[in-house]
């Protein structure tokens, strides 16, 4: 799978499932999501995901980082960094001087989670 891949797919259906269970205040990774929908090493497919929502989906997308704790440039320049970490901010998730977040404070820790495909 690619970019290409439909947004009605079944693996973009496990990763939206996924990043649905992640409370506020919480972050989980791209890798992180791609293994707990059953997709290990499939990191960019999560992000081309998430990419593919459509505005106003509801789904808490910014609540999905890089495994360096950081908020991932965008290729098109656009907002959506800015945005997601207003967003973040707003659930208290908290930034350091170098613009990362410490994940051992804020990563979803899920006890249990099934994805069914």
């Amino acid at each position: 799978m690619s970019a290409s891949t439909p947004r009605g797919s079944a693996a973009y259906r496990r990763i939206y499932a996924v990043v649905s269970k992640i409370p506020r205040g919480r972050v989980a990774t791209y890798g992180q999501v791609a293994v707990l929908a059953g997709l290990a090493g499939r990191a960019r497919l999560v992000g081309y995901a998430l990419h593919a929502l459509p505005e106003g989906s509801g789904l808490p997308w910014h609540r999905v980082i890089n495994a360096r704790g950081e908020v991932s440039e965008r290729s098109d320049g656009g907002p959506a960094g800015r945005v997601q970490r207003l967003l973040l901010g707003r659930e208290r998730v908290r930034f350091d001087a170098a613009g990362r977040i410490a994940l051992e404070r804020f990563r979803w820790r899920p006890s249990r989670l099934r994805v069914d495909a």
